[in-house]
């Protein structure tokens, strides 16, 4: 329940319990036990809301631009006459959803495109464990054009641990002046492992961009720094017993 309200990873919330942090209806509470939805728990005597059971959204598409950071980084004391930064990204998401989000296979910081975040933490863990079997499909910027023998290394997808990623496609996608655009689809593969895929190659990367994550896609209409609700139709594609509304 504390992982689906957004508020720690199991991992904490089972620190908290060890530690006599948590009661239910007044009782300390134990690992394994189980919250009725009537039941009062406290963290520290304070009233634990349960958002999780809140009918609405769990998780979000976001359009992250490259260099965009998902949380803002701590930063020493703050200058009185200095502007306000701009919250992060998942800082900027509806608190009636969580307080504590968490990304999917995030992409590196110097590379953006699309991100899926949930604030449900053992549905984070269900969809990490899922996007390793996803096809994705990721826009690589690359300095000159790449010639025959590297996008036939590419298709290979040798990686520097010797392990091998199924690459279905890897095509020319335009470009301007110097840099040129690739499309890669390709199973099962993170952001920082498409860049060395093509840098192995001696390609010059300055860009990737992942476009689309299984079912889900980065649409024209979401422009950078924002982000939509997950549908339930690209959940149940993702996870197939998905529960068919917000709870439970």
């Amino acid at each position: 329940m504390l992982a689906r309200a957004g508020l720690a990873s199991r991992r904490e919330a089972e620190a908290w319990i060890r530690a006599g942090r948590l009661t239910i209806n007044g009782t300390v509470a134990e690992l394994g036990a189980r919250v009725a939805p009537r039941d009062q728990v406290r963290l520290d005597g304070r009233l634990v809301r349960a958002l999780a059971a809140v009918a609405g959204v769990r998780a979000f598409v976001c359009h992250r631009s490259p260099g965009e950071p998902l949380r803002t980084p701590a930063l020493p004391a703050a200058d009185p006459g200095a502007e306000t930064p701009r919250a992060a990204l998942l800082e900027r998401l509806p608190r009636r959803a969580g307080r504590r989000f968490i990304a999917v296979s995030p992409m590196p910081r110097v590379d953006g495109g699309l991100e899926l975040v949930t604030s449900d933490g053992e549905l984070a863990m269900r969809l990490q464990r899922a996007v390793h079997a996803l096809a994705s499909e990721f826009g690589v910027r690359v300095r000159g054009e790449l010639h025959a023998g590297q996008l036939e290394g590419i298709r290979g997808g040798a990686l520097d641990s010797g392990a091998r990623l199924t690459v279905e496609r890897c095509e020319a996608a335009g470009g301007e002046a110097a840099n040129r655009w690739y499309t890669l689809g390709v199973r099962g593969a993170s952001g920082k492992e498409v860049r060395q895929l093509f840098e192995r190659q001696g390609a010059l990367v300055s860009r990737v961009l992942r476009t689309q994550l299984g079912p889900v896609r980065l649409e024209r209409s979401l422009a950078r720094g924002q982000f939509r609700e997950l549908t339930q139709e690209e959940a149940r594609a993702l996870l197939p017993d998905y529960p068919a509304t917000g709870e439970g």
